[in-house]
């Protein structure tokens, strides 16, 4: 299966223009139901109730990234750069191509429910008896752990992972290219092709040479302002909240024994938390949405509720508060139960800043590592360093974000 096709794929997309596939491997992985099934996975879980062009999927985001990957790679090689090894080329562009495998239907809200990890379901995905998994294992017995311990950020051969995981990394060019684009927002725009020239592989990391700073000032913006301008939209939050209080509802009533009008397997063994990969690859967005279209019709008034506001998009309204203490809180939990509706499922206060996404914050210890310069000196140093933009942005993403406490539209005029 190594080698090259005999005539080479290309795949027409929005963002790169084309996709283009030579590997028999990565031909042959694209091709696997496990990787087909990312179609029915959208990329931006639940935002396309606030961007309606947010409709697009983790199938194509992750060809994306494996584009991007494939080009970076191919620069490496054509300029021979020391420090990349020309052997983990095929590991690299498979972890690229495979790296969201394990994301279930509206992207994290579900783990944040039933505390799973996309990340341990796609290296289960990879090494379990998967087509994924036996195509990885025809190339070598040990491939399949070798890509997923790239996805896990494990592999000893850092570059590597640094090139899928990192502060400039595939993922992130791609998804902030492609989420402004359906989005149909400018914020996420820079200069791809500038950067590609100017990144190299050093001392087992991916670096920038320091002649590209301000194309890599021009990223730091953009990310940052996708991060509070799309990520973090309060109406995409809103969305988020009743999914997640859907998905809560459910698992508490299938606890207490409820015995559902409609309830499609694999379901009962997510609530029990005993999934096995093939139970989990059954699970993406088409049948959550039917399942939630019948628990419209649901005999728990709670359950029936939350899903047809879901449903038919009347979401939670939101108004900025002090914070999780703010006397206006349990005030509307105080009306809310009035109304006979129970405050836990028809309230919650929201930060925004403890989200999945992150942003660049050298220093911090929760960052990736972080964007590193290399001077014509031959020095390398954190691009803050040199940066006063960076600096600033950095500085930014520190800033406090708004506490807001969402509610039922029907008790606006009650809200303080």
């Amino acid at each position: 299966m190594l080698g090259t096709l005999r005539e080479e794929k290309v795949f027409k997309d929005p963002v790169h223009k084309y996709v283009h596939v030579t590997s028999p491997v990565i031909w042959a992985l694209i091709n696997t139901r496990e990787f087909q099934r990312l179609r029915r996975i959208r990329q931006l879980g639940t935002s396309f109730y606030t961007f309606h062009g947010a409709e697009h999927s983790r199938f194509s985001h992750s060809l994306g990234v494996y584009e991007v990957a494939r080009r970076i790679i191919a620069q490496f090689e054509r300029n021979r750069y020391p420090g990349w090894p020309r052997e983990e080329g095929l590991l690299a562009l498979a972890a690229a191509l495979l790296h969201d495998l394990g994301h279930g239907p509206f992207s994290h809200s579900v783990e944040s429910v039933f505390n799973v990890s996309h990340e341990d379901w796609t290296c289960r995905i990879i090494e379990g008896d998967t087509e994924v998994g036996r195509i990885l294992a025809a190339v070598d017995p040990a491939f399949p752990r070798k890509v997923a311990q790239v996805i896990a950020k494990t592999y000893p051969e850092t570059v590597v992972v640094n090139l899928i995981s990192g502060q400039m990394d595939a993922d992130r060019m791609d998804y902030l290219l492609r989420d402004a684009y359906f989005t149909g927002v400018n914020y996420g725009a820079f200069d791809l092709e500038r950067i590609l020239r100017v990144i190299r592989p050093h001392g087992g990391h991916i670096v920038v040479k320091e002649s590209g700073m301000h194309a890599v000032e021009h990223y730091l913006m953009s990310r940052y302002q996708m991060y509070w301008q799309v990520y973090f939209h309060p109406v995409t939050r809103s969305s988020e909240i009743i999914l997640r209080k859907i998905f809560q509802r459910a698992k508490e009533l299938f606890a207490a024994g409820y015995r559902f009008a409609f309830l499609l397997d694999p379901l009962p063994k997510l609530f029990r938390g005993e999934l096995a990969v093939e139970d989990f690859l059954r699970i993406d967005e088409p049948l959550m949405q039917t399942v939630m279209m019948r628990w419209t019709e649901e005999a728990d008034p709670v359950l029936a509720d939350l899903s047809a506001r879901f449903v038919y998009r009347r979401l939670f309204k939101y108004t900025a508060v002090a914070g999780p203490d703010d006397p206006a809180v349990e005030r509307m939990r105080e009306r809310l139960a009035k109304r006979g509706l129970d405050p836990d499922y028809y309230t919650e206060v929201d930060y925004p800043t403890d989200k999945f996404y992150d942003m660049y914050k050298p220093g911090h210890p929760g960052t990736k590592s972080p964007i590193l310069l290399l001077t014509e000196k031959g020095d390398v140093v954190e691009i803050s360093e040199k940066s006063l933009v960076v600096s600033s942005i950095s500085a930014g993403s520190q800033q406090q974000g708004t506490h807001y406490l969402y509610y039922p539209e029907e008790m606006t005029e009650e809200a303080v």
